[in-house]
Formats: structure tokens, sequence, C-alpha cells
């Protein structure tokens, strides 16, 4: 049976991105994001639901990340899930359920100055990771960065309209008896 692991989320930093590098030189940079979900109770009372989650980003994108976000700033996230099991010095398991970010989009603020990277018409500049530099299990690798296609808009009214071609300039009766056809 096929495997499917994919993670989408759109939620604010809870603190600073705390931005490493590796002993072998790899850029490691490690988000919390809080995502909402509101919801009504069934006896009609509205609620807020709060999920906290932790994100790692590696390479270019984990340097961007570090220098343009900050706590508060909205971010959309696209990763995969990952489970971390450690043991602790009392000698009990530990596991936590996190993100390893595949690609990521600077989100509008609402005023808040964390929309200064956004594209004309509202489009969030979103960065990917090629499928060639996923980091392998237990061996990360950075990621590329690379802008995303903007999204296709139709062309303008004047574009679409059938306008009559533009007139050729006037040719003198010479360079008519040129031309071969």
């Amino acid at each position: 049976m096929a495997s499917f692991n994919k993670v989408i989320l759109a939620g604010n930093l809870t603190r600073d991105p705390d931005f490493r590098v590796t002993p072998n030189g790899q850029q490691v940079c490690k988000i919390g994001i809080a995502v909402n979900r509101r919801f009504t109770t069934q006896s009609g009372e509205q609620r807020d639901e709060t999920t906290f989650v932790d994100v790692d980003a590696w390479g270019k994108q984990a340097e961007t990340i570090s220098r343009y976000f900050s706590k508060g700033k909205p971010i959309l996230v696209e990763g995969r899930l990952k489970l971390d099991q450690w043991q602790t010095p009392q000698g009990e398991n530990r596991s936590k359920l996190g993100v390893t970010l595949e690609s990521f989009t600077f989100m509008d603020s609402g005023g808040q100055g964390g929309g200064a990277a956004q594209q004309p018409g509202g489009q969030g500049t979103q960065y990917h990771a090629p499928p060639a530099a996923q980091p392998a299990a237990g061996q990360p690798q950075p990621f590329a960065q690379q802008p995303a296609a903007p999204a296709s808009q139709p062309p303008p009214p004047e574009a679409t309209a059938s306008a009559p071609p533009p007139a050729a300039p006037a040719a003198s009766q010479e360079e008519d008896e040129d031309v071969p056809f």
C-alpha cells in the first residue's frame, strides 16, 4: 500500500527562530507555530483551540526564515511529519511529533510589517525544496531556495479585444516591384 506524508499548516510563530549551524556545516532553523481552530460546540458555544507545532527548516530556507521572521509573524508551511524519539537521563522513553519543512510562504500579517516580501496582487512568496534535496533519514541536507511560479492571471481586457492590425508603412513603388509575390 502506498504511503503519503504531507502537512500544510498556517499559523503564527510562537518564538523567534532558533538558527544554528551543525558541526558538519548544515544550516538548521527551529521554529514553533501556533495553529488556531475555531469551532462551535453542540450547545452552540464558539470555542478556540490552539495546536502548537515544532518545525525544522534546513539549508537556505533555514537562513531565510531566521532572517525575515520573528515571534508573532504569520507563515504557511508545507512539509512532512517526523517522529523524534529519545530517552531521558532517568531512562524514560519520550517521543514528539514534529514537521520537517519542505516549503514555506510569507503570509500577510494584516499591516504588522510582515508583508514586505509579498508579491503584487497579494500572492505570497513561496520557497520550495527540490525533490532531490530532501534530507534522508538521519542525514539532513540543505534545501535550495526557489521562488514559486506566479499564479496565472487572465490577460488584460485590451489584450483580448480584437483590434485591427497596425497599418503597414506606406511603401514606394520601387519597393513593391522587388517583392516576389
